[in-house]
């Protein structure tokens, strides 16, 4: 499916919603679930935060779709109102989980390879999360979720350029943690 098909599938969808087809949602909701909950886990480091987040956002979402643009863009749309819940979430909690994500080895690999791609996995996940929250969500929304610079400066309500300046800055203070990290670890 094409960006344009997607984006059309999504418009088509927000549409039936509107006309009170509950399967047209159920069925945006699918399409986004994923990308939702990643972009909330990582915002929040904790998973029953980010499940919490992932339901408000779409519940949320329903509530307000009638505010919904025509032309926009459903997933631009969607982590905007996913961002603001964890903005909010993290305002009131005032402090950060440790929890880390499980490990989990490709079962295609040998266990050598398993225990490197373990360790770079958990090495990354680490300096990610030391990342302030504004770095962070923007190296998740560009590397880990595929968005785009001006996709990314409407979700999180700023200029491109600060979002450029950002994923520069960000990952030149990863560059740093993984090879103090790489150091420590010699």
């Amino acid at each position: 499916m094409t960006f344009a098909d997607a984006r059309a599938a999504d418009h088509e969808l927000v549409i039936k919603a509107l006309r009170g087809d509950a399967d047209a949602f159920a069925s945006l909701v699918e399409r986004y679930d994923r990308a939702v909950y990643h972009l909330a886990y990582r915002t929040m480091r904790d998973q029953e935060e980010a499940k919490d987040v992932t339901q408000e956002a779409f519940f949320k979402a329903f509530r307000s779709l009638r505010t919904f643009k025509p032309g926009a863009k459903f997933s631009t749309w969607i982590f905007a109102i996913t961002y603001h819940a964890c903005c909010d979430r993290l305002n009131r909690r005032k402090r950060y989980s440790d929890e880390e994500l499980p490990e989990r080895a490709d079962p295609a690999r040998g266990p050598a390879d398993s225990v490197i791609a373990a360790d770079e996995a958990r090495r990354l996940r680490n300096a990610i999360a030391a990342l302030p929250e504004k770095y962070r969500t923007v190296v998740t929304l560009y590397h880990l979720q595929g968005r785009q610079y001006d996709e990314i400066a409407n979700v999180l309500a700023m200029p491109v350029g600060t979002v450029k300046t950002h994923l520069f800055r960000a990952k030149e203070q990863l560059r740093r943690l993984l090879i103090v990290d790489q150091v420590e670890n010699q």
